[in-house]
């Protein structure tokens, strides 16, 4: 009888289910770099929340693609490095897709059409990209807008100012440090919308080629990529693209 009852309980114990932790394996969850900097693309409000188009956006690429993500407020300066090294996953700031960057990174489709706009202090007469010969001008560095002015100025140009950040590009604005800035014409845009009261123009350059931004994947995630991919496709075939782009930039034309 003895026997029987330790038999008994060995079975019992033997058959004791598996726990539900063991059972279900965690969600990846990606990681999105984005240097919330950038309004209307990215930015901090009030309270502390990430909030702009791309950050509506690429929730919805990832709802429509069915995978999680969470948004890292990431440096500029360090944001490609980040990826690298797989503090992130992707990123989705404003980032303009570009050959040399194609050596480093994979892109997706691109989800937008960008180009540089001169953002151009009161009082100053420039109308066209010659006027900022001899003018001191303002960029972030590591950009776009960097790369322009070198090409138009050279690298070591005196006259070009470079900053981490393009909070620090407009405070280098505003105070009169410099004559002009060069950035993306979304976040010039909105910026000179908002200081309306400061006199602030904007300038076109005829010879400022169309960038398009892309979301970034490190070289080889093929697997992610596909998902972004099918997401931003999704959402572009039903509709919430447009309307994201309607809420922050007002009707295509």
């Amino acid at each position: 009888m003895m026997t029987t009852a330790v038999l008994a309980a060995c079975g019992g114990k033997s058959e004791a289910p598996a726990t539900d932790a063991a059972a279900a394996p965690t969600e990846k969850v990606y990681k999105v770099g984005m240097n919330a900097a950038f309004a209307p693309f990215e930015s901090v409000d009030a309270s502390g929340k990430l909030v702009g188009f791309e950050i509506d956006l690429t929730q919805a690429v990832a709802d429509a693609a069915g995978i999680k993500v969470q948004f890292n407020n990431t440096p500029w300066e360090g944001i490609f490095a980040s990826l690298e090294n797989g503090d992130n996953d992707l990123l989705t700031s404003a980032v303009t897709i570009t050959d040399k960057r194609k050596e480093n990174m994979d892109f997706s489709e691109p989800y937008f059409e960008a180009e540089q706009l001169i953002l151009v202090t009161s009082g100053q007469s420039i109308s066209r990209v010659e006027d900022l010969q001899g003018k001191k001008i303002a960029v972030t560095t590591g950009t776009t807008a960097d790369a322009v002015a070198q090409k138009l100025f050279g690298a070591n140009s005196p006259n070009t100012k470079r900053f981490e950040s393009l909070p620090l590009v407009l405070k280098e604005v505003e105070s009169g440090g410099v004559d002009a800035a060069i950035g993306d014409n979304g976040v010039v845009a909105n910026y000179v919308k908002n200081n309306s009261d400061k006199g602030f123009t904007t300038v076109r350059g005829a010879d400022f080629d169309k960038e398009y931004y892309g979301m970034a994947v490190r070289k080889g995630d093929s697997a992610l990529l596909a998902k972004l991919n099918a997401g931003i496709a999704k959402v572009k075939q039903d509709g919430t693209y447009d309307k994201l782009y309607e809420k922050y930039f007002g009707r295509k034309s």
